[in-house]
């Protein structure tokens, strides 16, 4: 029977360290790994698998650990990370490609569209983020949900800032704060926090963040971009209104099914008996392998066959999910690899000692560690895997519910600032037709107020749990 950390507990525990050198080669270490990471990710353009492998070995080798024990540990910790963290995006994946082709996506998208008033339009669209952002990668939900932004925008004459931007906030949040999200499903593998915990605290600081950086802060920012609408931008519509759809409320179901499954387990965890067989059945079906397998095999029902595919178009829909995620496994992997690094060679106790000696909230280093790196490497999965890593000994004797909030408070500090370096924030501009300087105004400027918000939320629950 698993405990509180569900599946990752089966990932060996961690034992004493031996710092390889002094502290201040240590963290001379640590400093020069990271600033090699940034070169090569930066400026050298290196994908970040390599950068993060190059930096491991790196800081292995400045902290004096022989080259085979550097070896050892980095891929270790790639091996324990991709174990725990692989399977889930795969299937996170999978679940997400079944709801775009079957047309749930767009099912959702009309009904609440539909239902609402102009005034309404920037929530329903922040709500519609959200929903289409809690399977979905960042990237492929922005990609699915163009055409309809584009499409309000143009029925309603309301600017694409005005449509968009509350949409954007909900991709992204989601992106930041929940699983089955790559960043957030790292940060909990590496910290070691229960997922259901973390998802349920997830959801509840992403919904004030939303609201703030969605629909409040989109009203300051339609006075600051200006004369941005669809009619500027090229991009033809590919969805067809009259295909076969599953129901807004299948859809729905199928949708929030794995978030109830593994909030269950949570709850079962907190008020069921151990020794009960409600307790052992909850237990294994909120497992998040588990509740993602069974998300998958719902949805090619409800979804898949729902829909009208066929056996091929399921087994095609799926197949095309898995290549795109091929780099974003590698890139945590890496991560783990560059984290277990750091904690055997004595590096994150001693910036944990640091910390704990500064008087500094844990929870406000971790946000600003994640912002640094974000900020450096454009890349909010390397801001979370890096910051995670760091962090790693400063979980001792926490409770999980602290641990989570550990873990959402990297999730809002990767999200700060996206600007140039980030290849979200072209992604935006070309999409939305504006110039650089209206994407900092608008995107880069929302995502901010997003990560400050969020840190905000993490630290008024951090008053009472």
């Amino acid at each position: 029977m698993s405990g509180p950390g569900g599946l990752f507990d089966l990932l060996p525990a961690q034992e004493a360290v031996t710092p390889a050198a002094g502290t201040a080669q240590l963290v001379t270490a640590a400093l020069i790994g990271i600033a090699l990471i940034v070169v090569l990710i930066v400026w050298l353009k290196v994908h970040p698998f390599l950068a993060l492998t190059l930096g491991s070995l790196t800081v292995g080798a400045v902290a004096t650990m022989p080259l085979a024990d550097t070896l050892e540990s980095f891929t270790a910790g790639v091996g324990s990370t991709v174990a725990g963290v692989g399977v889930l995006i795969a299937l996170g994946a999978m679940f997400g490609k079944l709801l775009a082709d079957s047309g749930g996506a767009d099912q959702i998208v009309d009904t609440i569209v539909g239902r609402s008033s102009r005034r309404m339009l920037p929530w329903a669209m922040a709500a519609i983020g959200a929903i289409i952002g809690l399977p979905m990668f960042f990237e492929i939900g922005l990609v699915l949900l163009m055409p309809v932004i584009y499409l309000v925008a143009k029925r309603t004459g309301l600017s694409l800032i005005s449509v968009g931007l509350p949409t954007l906030a909900g991709l992204s949040a989601m992106h930041g704060f929940v699983p089955p999200h790559p960043g957030p499903l790292a940060a909990i593998d590496v910290l070691s926090a229960d997922v259901g915990i973390t998802l349920g605290l997830g959801i509840l600081v992403a919904i004030p963040t939303i609201v703030v950086a969605g629909p409040l802060f989109t009203k300051l920012a339609e006075r600051w971009v200006v004369d941005v609408h669809a009619d500027g931008v090229q991009f033809e519509p590919t969805r067809d209104p009259e295909g076969r759809r599953p129901s807004f409320w299948v859809t729905l179901a199928t949708v929030l099914l794995p978030v109830v499954l593994m909030m269950a387990k949570a709850t079962a965890d907190l008020i069921l008996d151990e020794d009960s067989v409600s307790y052992a059945f909850m237990d294994f079906v909120g497992e998040p392998l588990v509740a993602l397998l069974v998300a998958v095999i719902v949805a090619i029902f409800t979804l898949g066959v729902g829909s009208g595919m066929d056996r091929d178009d399921v087994s095609a829909s799926i197949g095309a999910s898995l290549p795109p995620i091929a780099g974003i496994i590698l890139i945590v992997g890496a991560g783990g690899g560059f984290k277990q690094v750091l904690i055997d060679t004595g590096i994150a106790e001693v910036i944990a000692d640091f910390v704990t000696e500064s008087g500094i909230s844990v929870v406000l280093v971790a946000w600003l560690v994640a912002v640094l790196i974000r900020l450096a490497t454009g890349s909010a999965t390397v801001a979370t895997i890096t910051a995670a890593g760091i962090m790693v000994p400063l979980t001792e004797g926490m409770s999980q519910g602290e641990i989570s909030l550990l873990v959402l408070a990297i999730g809002a500090g990767s999200v700060f600032f996206s600007h140039v370096n980030d290849a979200g924030f072209w992604l935006i501009k070309e999409y939305f037709g504006m110039s650089v300087g209206q994407t900092i105004k608008s995107w880069s400027l929302m995502e901010t107020v997003l990560s400050v918000s969020g840190l905000v939320v993490v630290l008024l629950l951090h008053l009472v749990i």
